[in-house]
């Protein structure tokens, strides 16, 4: 694709990133067969290839309007389009340079404004979400159906195992997933320990940065992702090996830190190292995948009697499999855990949650998770497990199949293996 991006913003580090990513797209429309949006509005505008074209006008001095703003705001930014795409175009960076481009021309509507101001505020912050899930907890039982579903009951969290292994990898302990499945750190705290590692969450660390960045407050984003890096460099340099990841969204940014700050001279360094340190707990457990088949070896756990019937139907989040393209090793864990996956279709297709997109673009969002719903019960599974907190709560507002985080599961089967051997 050829560009003639204006003076104003060639020669910014944005507008030579966007440059180059624009010339990698050769027009061919593979995007438009793997995208949730124009899979259900039909309209090119709202596919990779059509926000491509907008956002190519948008930089080269074209008119920008509000309506410009809304086909790119519909973007799930699920990168499904990334991993269909033969030319290798970095969509995901292109769409958020897009959308800061837009917002500085058009800016919101006041009532878009507050409605921003209020998620990255109570998102971001452990303890105001945790207060107001509280509260909604406590009023759950009067609360319309509708709205009861979107509040899920208080869960409880396991022991956390003492450290006592030479072997350490770090944890983020994340905005609402401590909240909301508490139990989740937790039980990837117990099975790292089964395996000879010690977990620890840094206090210090918070917000991956996502939901800012994601917003449009990119400098905001980038506090968080700066105090963060500062948070786990002293960690790193004392010998913790990695930095784990249980849900996959936060994965995907922090595994991105190094592009996000690459021109920033005091984090560029750093912010590489903690990307290169960051690991999906599915790659962890697979690169541990010996030691893990040794603990289900001893219990002989194909062949128990007890363990039969754990129907499961997998949900791989956008931000695992495009994101990420970690495909296939959650799977090949849980079946070597003598759990049954069974098929779903459609597995590359959006839910809907998307951050904060099941809020900003409810509609979409309720039509995504429907058929999303419908793939995933096909199989009548026990359970539907996934990776990412998002998904986990999204998902579960709209099946009656409880939903869980895999490694829960993993967890407990194998706390069950223990109390029996």
């Amino acid at each position: 694709m050829q560009t003639n991006l204006a003076e104003s913003i060639r020669n910014t580090p944005e507008g030579r990133e966007a440059d180059a990513i624009l010339r990698t797209c050769t027009h061919c429309g593979f995007c438009l067969s793997t995208c949730p949006t124009y899979q259900l509005l039909g309209d090119e505008l709202d596919s990779p290839r059509g926000r491509i074209y907008l956002i190519k006008q948008m930089l080269e001095g074209e008119h920008v309007t509000f309506k410009t703003q809304q086909h790119l705001d519909r973007c799930l930014t699920c990168r499904s389009c990334e991993t269909t795409c033969p030319s290798g175009v970095k969509y995901g960076h292109l769409i958020d340079i897009g959308r800061g481009f837009a917002e500085q021309k058009v800016g919101r509507k006041p009532y878009q404004v507050l409605q921003r101001n209020i998620l990255r505020r109570s998102l971001t912050s452990p303890a105001i979400f945790g207060s107001l899930l509280k509260l909604g907890q406590a009023l759950r039982p009067i609360l319309p159906t509708a709205l009861r579903k979107s509040v899920p009951p208080a869960k409880e969290s396991g022991v956390w195992p003492a450290a006592r292994h030479s072997r350490t990898m770090l944890v983020l302990e994340g905005c609402v997933q401590s909240a909301l499945e508490p139990n989740i750190n937790a039980a990837t705290a117990r099975l790292l320990d089964r395996l000879g590692i010690t977990l620890k969450h840094i206090d210090l660390a918070g917000c991956c940065g996502a939901v800012s960045y994601h917003l449009n407050a990119q400098k905001e984003g980038l506090d968080y992702m700066r105090r963060n890096i500062d948070a786990w460099m002293p960690h790193l340099e004392q010998g913790a090996e990695a930095i784990v990841m249980t849900a996959s969204g936060c994965g995907v940014t922090v595994k991105e830190y190094g592009h996000l700050l690459k021109h920033d001279s005091d984090y560029a360094n750093r912010s590489a190292r903690v990307s290169a340190a960051t690991r999906d707990l599915s790659e962890i457990l697979f690169a541990e995948k010996n030691l893990l088949l040794e603990l289900l070896e001893k219990a002989d756990i194909k062949n128990n009697s007890n363990f039969q019937g754990s129907r499961l139907a997998f949900h791989s989040p956008c931000s695992l499999q495009h994101g990420q393209k970690i495909t296939g090793v959650i799977e090949e864990i849980l079946a070597l855990a003598g759990f049954q996956l069974l098929p779903v279709p459609d597995q590359y297709l959006c839910c809907g949650s998307a951050g904060t997109y099941s809020i900003l673009e409810s509609e979409l969002s309720q039509k995504l998770l429907k058929n999303k719903v419908v793939a995933l019960e096909s199989g009548a599974p026990d359970y539907i497990v996934t990776a990412n907190i998002g998904c986990l709560t999204h998902l579960q507002s709209g099946s009656t199949v409880p939903v869980r985080h895999w490694v829960e599961l993993l967890d407990e089967r194998l706390e069950k293996i223990s109390s029996e051997a």
